[in-house]
């Protein structure tokens, strides 16, 4: 019931984010995945992030077999290209760039091939299908943690086939999983169902880092949405985000 009450009335004053300082969740590199298009609009995406008091953005394409077959050369290339932008035009926000890995059919090669790209503190970035677990997750999340990686889960919170069972969520922090959650979320983006698991989440103090997921100038609208909603001071306040470490 508290969660609920908690929920329905929007804040006075927007959240101030600034806090954070970094933001570890975003496709800002233009033309290589679903994220921005080109590279003016990802100038005015980083503009914006910055006028939110970001100062640090971890951009984080996107790496599947099937669908977005990236490489750590060719982020790498592309992200200087962004960085030599950013430069001319005086944006003031250090860009770096690593990947978020979907755990399909070439992620175990890439893993035992020691290809991963990591951030900060050898932190991996991964995503799950959204309607299967794969059946060997457990098994490649050790595999990492033997190599010494400390794994970030991208939005838990839209994974359908744990909605029913918090236990689940607690199996995962158990082992170790660190948690990424969409500040959209919190907006109703995905859908009223996501929202509240993202509530649940912030109730249960599970939640690590905050990512804007950043793909377009409409996601950046939501964002500013969001900064009304009460979860998010919540999380906010925790004192339990980490961000700000990265």
């Amino acid at each position: 019931m508290f969660g609920k009450l908690f929920g329905k009335k929007k804040l006075k004053e927007p959240v101030d984010i600034s806090l954070l300082k970094t933001d570890m969740h975003s496709h800002l590199i233009p033309g290589i995945d679903d994220g921005s298009p080109n590279m003016e609009t990802s100038l005015q995406l980083i503009r914006e992030m910055h006028g939110l008091g970001y100062t640090k953005l971890i951009t984080t394409p996107h790496i599947s077999a099937d669908i977005y077959p990236n490489t750590a050369e060719n982020i790498q290339l592309q992200l200087q290209l962004l960085k030599n932008e950013l430069v001319a035009h005086e944006i003031p926000v250090e860009v770096t760039a690593a990947a978020e890995y979907m755990i399909d059919d070439g992620f175990e090669s890439l893993l035992q091939n020691k290809q991963l790209q990591t951030f900060s503190d050898k932190h991996v970035l991964i995503e799950l299908p959204y309607f299967q677990a794969p059946p060997n997750f457990f098994e490649l999340t050790f595999e990492m943690q033997i190599q010494g990686l400390k794994i970030i889960l991208a939005h838990p919170e839209r994974y359908l086939f744990w909605f029913n069972d918090l236990g689940k969520y607690e199996d995962l922090k158990n082992r170790g999983i660190l948690f990424q959650m969409n500040m959209t979320s919190l907006s109703g983006q995905y859908s009223p169902q996501v929202q509240k698991m993202a509530e649940k989440l912030i109730d249960a103090g599970m939640i690590d880092f905050l990512g804007s997921d950043l793909h377009n100038s409409h996601y950046l609208q939501l964002l500013k949405n969001t900064l009304r909603e009460p979860y998010l001071k919540k999380v906010m306040d925790s004192g339990k985000l980490q961000n700000h470490k990265l």
